[in-house]
């Protein structure tokens, strides 16, 4: 996701001290959400990873972070609420809401399946997933708006890919996962993403000179993840496509169209509401205002868990960040970095250092440019200190923190993905192939870099 974190760093009256401590909740968390999952499917339960919510999961650690917190409870508390309550936070929750409703309502009006009939016409079957991301990778690189570039392709998109996996044997993971993959590129590679301009000003770089170094990476990557696709979809059993009224197909085109030129994603969304509910009363006799309250209501309660659970997460980050939970993460990656190789530290040492902060911070604060700010003068340092090219450590940064972004089982990208699939977002997270892929082709780039770089030296 894109924002700044405002109230997150006003959260906290005065800096405080480094601190591991500050971070035992998230981890806490962490042990409850996944362990509990991988315990019932150790059990053969059915549906394991959904019989703990990471929403119940996550108040013994918001307890642990108010005990843990120095002065008073109502000033923690106060924390608590201001890092539920930020920009990002609310922002991050209405998207949620009117995505939610965009998608009952269009799927109530026909326009899913009218949508998925007229690419299954057009498309040929083994192409459907490389379409799909390809499609989806255009649009989230051409959106980069604050808060859209990812979250509005994901709740445009969505929809359509469940259809799909719907109409075929697709597997709906690989499906929904290929639109999580192809919002995180646009997310990455867009010069006007909110990421891009995080990673280019800390670091003091033009944002065309990141977008090559990112190209070099992220080619690879995507070029992988297509053959992958193409792989995995070319046994896909693809039924002869139904009919389908182009008029039902509008208010998707109409969303990506505006979704593209710009506009805010909350009023793309809006609109969308409102055409596909006005399409319902011109094409469906008995589809009255009724009717379409009762959709967009449906919409909104199927995204309740990941709501409560974003409020939580931006209250326990803050939390974490006010106890110094990420300024003791960043000095200990700072300073493991300093010992280097016995020694003599390179620009591999530096890279890897850069990286290893942003994405751990990222885990801490489940927001991608966050973890830029939090880490850009750090990682400016660290380029200053180990002569890493500034064009490189902003490409590192921004790399890494989508990666992770698109990866984090609690993070906005996943849980809406999975709240519109009604799938696990922790089996949900390890089927983006491109963000494992993009992870991997980094960390190439780092170590073979790294190692010409030094046998130059």
């Amino acid at each position: 996701m894109n924002p700044q974190f405002s109230s997150t760093s006003s959260s906290s009256p005065s800096p405080t001290s480094p601190s591991a401590l500050a971070l035992l909740p998230l981890t806490l968390f962490l042990a409850l959400f996944v362990g509990a999952g991988l315990w019932f499917q150790w059990q053969g339960e059915e549906m394991a990873f959904y019989k703990v919510s990471a929403t119940v999961a996550i108040l013994p650690a918001i307890a642990l972070a108010i005990l843990l917190a120095r002065g008073p409870l109502n000033r923690a508390i106060d924390t608590f609420v201001r890092g539920a309550a930020d920009n990002t936070i609310v922002t991050m929750v209405l998207i949620y809401l009117f995505a939610g409703a965009f998608a009952s309502v269009a799927k109530a009006i026909g326009g899913v399946d009218a949508t998925v009939n007229f690419g299954l016409s057009v498309i040929p079957p083994s192409l459907v997933l490389p379409g799909l991301f390809l499609m989806t990778a255009f649009i989230a690189t051409a959106m980069g708006t604050s808060m859209g570039t990812s979250m509005g392709t994901i709740a445009a998109i969505g929809p359509i890919a469940v259809g799909l996996a719907d109409a075929t044997d697709l597997s709906l993971l690989l499906t929904i996962g290929t639109v999580v993959g192809g919002a995180m590129f646009g997310d990455n590679l867009s010069i006007i993403s909110d990421t891009t301009i995080a990673a280019t000003r800390t670091q003091g770089v033009s944002m065309r000179d990141k977008f090559r170094m990112n190209l070099l990476i992220a080619l690879p990557a995507s070029f992988v993840t297509l053959a992958w696709l193409w792989y995995s979809g070319t046994t896909a059993q693809v039924p002869n496509p139904g009919d389908y009224d182009l008029a039902l197909i509008a208010p998707y085109i109409l969303v990506l169209v505006l979704a593209v030129s710009g506009v805010n994603v909350l009023l793309v969304l809006f609109v969308g509401i409102l055409l596909a509910g006005s399409i319902g009363f011109a094409l469906e006799p008995d589809y009255n205002i009724a009717r379409l309250s009762q959709d967009i209501y449906a919409g909104y309660t199927g995204m309740q868990e990941i709501l409560i659970l974003s409020l939580m997460i931006g209250g326990l980050g803050a939390m974490m960040q006010a106890g110094g939970g990420i300024a003791w993460l960043e000095k200990t990656i700072d300073r493991l970095s300093r010992r280097g190789r016995k020694g003599q530290p390179g620009r591999k040492t530096g890279e890897l250092g850069i990286s290893a902060a942003v994405a751990m911070t990222n885990i801490c604060t489940a927001n991608n440019t966050v973890a830029i700010l939090l880490t850009g003068q750090l990682a400016k340092d660290m380029a200053t200190r180990y002569g890493v090219d500034p064009r490189r450590s902003a490409s590192l940064l921004d790399i890494y923190s989508c990666t992770v972004q698109g990866m984090l089982p609690y993070g906005a990208q996943v849980l809406l993905a999975s709240s519109l699939a009604s799938v696990s977002p922790l089996a949900l997270a390890g089927s983006i192939h491109y963000c494992w892929l993009l992870g991997i082709c980094a960390l190439l780039s780092i170590l073979v870099y790294g190692r010409v770089s030094a046998h130059k030296d």
